[in-house]
């Protein structure tokens, strides 16, 4: 059978769940194209001539960024079968399915990818424990985010060690697909997927798992054995603070194994918001983890959802005068600074008494429940630091943060000049 697997959009890497499943319907014996469509365009001929077309959807921008791209195939294919795979998949198959889209496979989705390109049934989200296949990587299109580290501007691979998370933070649309379990993928096929993007060129290294020390002893070997054959390339990885604090001594390690860069998802500065968003820190870890990471000499890049419906004028502004008493606002991509917090069908921010008061109906377009701030000023204010965050995202960060900060009416701040930080062109984090 002829499949074409599409993607939208995956914060400027090649998808690992692209690569993952043309190897799983290779193996099968499928004629597999696929196509990212964040850097090429849509290979018509392939689409024509496909019998299952399949979306890739790892992330809410890649659903939005979708909805056309499935109007169109249906125009350009009315007879080919049509699914969609990936985390935002089962949150979304309502939708889908009233666009045409037949099939859902979410979780470890790559068996169920198997069957239905069988004809044969599976559930729209498993959890099973899988014996991974080492991604496909051939005809990896050009055109993805880059690092850039003293000068230097590198290749980045991607991969992931792991899927899913064992934290239940009410936010995360990893929650109820995966409902606080994690899966790893095996190590040698990490180090077999980092492998073959190295042999194209790469010198550093994503980790794009939802938390790198969900499992740290098999994070830990998978860099040691990283750094161990391939000891010039670096990565960066995603951490929570929780776990930063938890496993500090494992940050020397890191450091020594070529980690130059962790995200963390701080999402606020006010523990009332941390206790609502049940992100199991406070403002007083985050501050001790901007320490630890200092003294092991990696760079934190927070991330931060800066409006939500208890943001007030004055935690914004507390938010921004933090940033420049740490000395972190060269770590902090703009936009940062402009996102809005996204209530998603299925998100445990539902239960919030106050979060259902303040939504509306789930907007179709947009794929949320919208939601509006009690202080009109306050949605006033996140509009335009999103306008000046998009406008300006090709420029300095320090230049950009002051624009930001005298539109919520503070003074002009000093900033010393620093080193610059390890930072990929790709700043879009939701």
């Amino acid at each position: 059978m002829r499949i074409l697997l599409i993607s939208t959009y995956e914060l400027g890497r090649h998808p690992f769940g692209l690569a993952s499943a043309k190897a799983w319907l290779t193996r099968a014996g499928h004629e597999v194209s696929s196509a990212d469509l964040a850097v090429e365009r849509l290979p018509e001929d392939a689409a024509r001539d496909a019998a299952l077309i399949a979306f890739y959807l790892p992330m809410h921008t890649a659903t939005r960024l979708a909805l056309p791209v499935i109007e169109k195939i249906k125009r350009v294919n009315p007879r080919a079968r049509l699914a969609a795979f990936g985390l935002y998949a089962p949150l979304n198959a309502q939708l889908l399915a009233s666009l045409g889209v037949t099939s859902i496979a979410g979780g470890e989705f790559e068996p169920a990818l198997v069957a239905i390109a069988a004809g044969e049934s599976a559930p729209p989200i498993s959890l099973d424990r899988l014996a991974f296949l080492a991604p496909d990587r051939s005809n990896q299109p050009s055109g993805y985010a880059r690092m850039h580290h003293h000068g230097e501007s590198k290749t980045v691979a991607y991969t992931e060690s792991s899927r899913g998370c064992k934290h239940t933070c009410r936010h995360c649309p990893v929650v109820p697909v995966y409902q606080g379990q994690f899966r790893v993928v095996q190590r040698e096929i990490v180090l077999e997927d980092i492998r073959a993007q190295a042999a194209q060129g790469a010198t550093h290294v994503t980790f794009g798992d939802p938390d790198f020390f969900n499992g740290p002893a098999h994070s830990i070997r998978i860099v040691e054995a990283l750094h161990a054959q391939f000891p010039a390339i670096t990565y960066d990885a995603t951490i929570k603070i929780e776990h930063l604090l938890a496993h500090r001594d494992l940050l020397p390690v890191l450091r020594f194994t070529g980690c130059i860069l962790i995200t963390s998802a701080v999402e606020s500065l006010d523990d009332a918001v941390l206790a609502r968003l049940e992100k199991r820190h406070t403002r007083r870890d985050f501050f001790e983890a901007v320490d630890l990471t200092r003294a092991a000499a990696i760079a934190l890049a927070p991330t931060f959802i800066a409006f939500t419906p208890w943001t007030t004028l004055a935690s914004y502004r507390d938010l921004l005068r933090t940033l420049v008493a740490l000395d972190l606002v060269e770590n902090v991509a703009p936009v940062q600074l402009a996102l809005r917090l996204l209530i998603t069908p299925g998100s445990l921010l539902l239960d919030l008494e106050d979060i259902r008061a303040a939504i509306g109906p789930l907007d179709s377009k947009s794929l949320v429940y919208p939601w509006k701030h009690r202080d009109p000023s306050v949605d006033a204010l996140g509009h335009a630091v999103f306008e000046v965050a998009h406008r300006r995202i090709k420029d300095a960060r320090a230049a950009v943060f002051q624009e930001i900060a005298a539109l919520a009416g503070l003074e002009n701040f000093n900033l010393l000049p620093r080193a610059a930080i390890p930072w990929l062109d790709e700043p879009w984090y939701c």
